[in-house]
């Protein structure tokens, strides 16, 4: 195994403990509700508050240390994670475990977007794309075995140990960081000015655009998916796990096939992705009263949704040529601006006593005025971006 691949190993075992954490909760949302003794719509918070605490302290947190080196950063970085993830595993409270999942959440946005950045720089060209997938790829194994094997041990035993075990991921991470990525030192210092251009950029807002008021229906329907699976199919603890399988085994398909789609058709797939996306979310419901259909639109849900996201991901690395440093973690902070809109709005419509079928098809109806989204942006953008 050559240098590149034992960091982008390192790298995908990262985003594999930072997906599993951030995304876990999603199969535990009853058991904590049980535990901590509140209502399960308000346990939609510790997926809320964490995608804010991406969205807003992450690219704070890079823009402070834009001007460190990316080995000592990344492993500043994930002993936060580790010390986060001790307080969730020993939180007396809900408003504790709400704490730990801000202070881990600081750091995902920067993490993703060093370890993209450094994937990028080892790669040739035609293979960024796919180096971005293969960082990316961590998290949808977190989602295909992290969240269920998570979801299980936390439904079966305790879910204080899922939190055991993300803490001992970091570790290793921590030791894979030190003894194997190399020390980049930084030949010419980052332009903080220049780099924060790339908010100006019209092909990157039109992509943002894209994910915060398009892709955000993915979580609309997506943090409630452990009750839905409950309630309709009828499926206890060993079901849910099932289900969540599924949906991160969709995950990883689409995940490393859209890595292989080159720079020139992004948009297009991007199309035929949101298309296939909503039909699912128009669907789902319906299809989970039959427990098998149940287990099949999971995985179409899995493979529809981070089947478009090293594909939005990648348009807004390779368009915002201005931010070397900055545009991985502006991408991974605008998805969890994505992921809290759409959470709260889901826990907003099911406290105003929306069924959960009505959910869906709010969800599926902003996936729709993404796709219109990308359409006029495949009409404005510079092509020449993605050659």
């Amino acid at each position: 195994m050559n240098n590149r691949r034992i960091v982008l190993t390192i790298f995908m075992l990262g985003t594999f403990a930072i997906g599993m954490t951030e995304y876990v909760v999603t199969g535990l949302l009853t058991e904590f509700a049980r535990d901590l003794d509140v209502a399960v719509s308000t346990t939609g918070l510790l997926l809320s508050v964490y995608a804010i605490s991406v969205a807003v302290f992450g690219p704070l947190l890079r823009i402070i240390t834009i001007k460190y080196p990316p080995k000592p950063l990344l492993i500043g970085l994930t002993a936060l994670f580790v010390i986060s993830n001790i307080i969730a595993a020993t939180a007396p409270t809900f408003e504790i475990l709400l704490l730990s999942r801000l202070l881990s959440a600081t750091m995902h946005a920067p993490f993703f977007g060093l370890a993209m950045m450094m994937a990028i720089n080892m790669s040739l060209p035609e293979r960024r794309t796919q180096a971005i997938a293969i960082v990316q790829g961590g998290l949808t194994i977190a989602i295909m075995i992290g969240v269920p094997f998570g979801s299980f041990i936390g439904g079966i035993v305790d879910w204080r140990l899922v939190f055991w075990f993300l803490v001992l991921l970091g570790a290793l991470v921590l030791i894979g960081l030190l003894l194997f990525v190399p020390n980049e030192k930084q030949t010419v210092a980052p332009n903080l000015k220049s780099e924060l251009q790339a908010l100006a950029n019209k092909n990157v807002l039109w992509v943002l655009a894209i994910i915060v008021f398009g892709f955000s229906g993915v979580f609309t329907a997506y943090t409630f998916k452990e009750p839905m699976l409950r309630e309709f199919a009828g499926f206890g603890v060993p079901g849910v796990t099932l289900g969540l399988f599924f949906f991160g085994l969709g995950a990883v398909i689409g995940n490393f096939t859209s890595g292989r789609v080159p720079p020139r058709l992004l948009t297009k797939t991007l199309m035929a992705s949101l298309v296939a996306l909503a039909l699912v979310l128009f669907t789902f419901t319906f299809l989970l009263q039959s427990p098998v259909l149940a287990i099949v639109s999971c995985f179409l849900f899995g493979a529809g949704t981070f089947g478009t996201t090293p594909l939005l991901n990648a348009k807004v690395i390779l368009a915002a040529k201005e931010a070397p440093m900055l545009s991985g973690t502006i991408a991974a902070s605008i998805f969890n601006v994505a992921n809290a809109l759409g959470a709260s709005l889901g826990t907003i419509f099911l406290n105003m006593g929306f069924s959960f079928t009505m959910i869906t098809f709010v969800a599926g109806g902003i996936i729709l005025f993404g796709l219109v989204l990308t359409i006029i942006t495949s009409k404005v953008e510079d092509k020449a971006l993605y050659e």
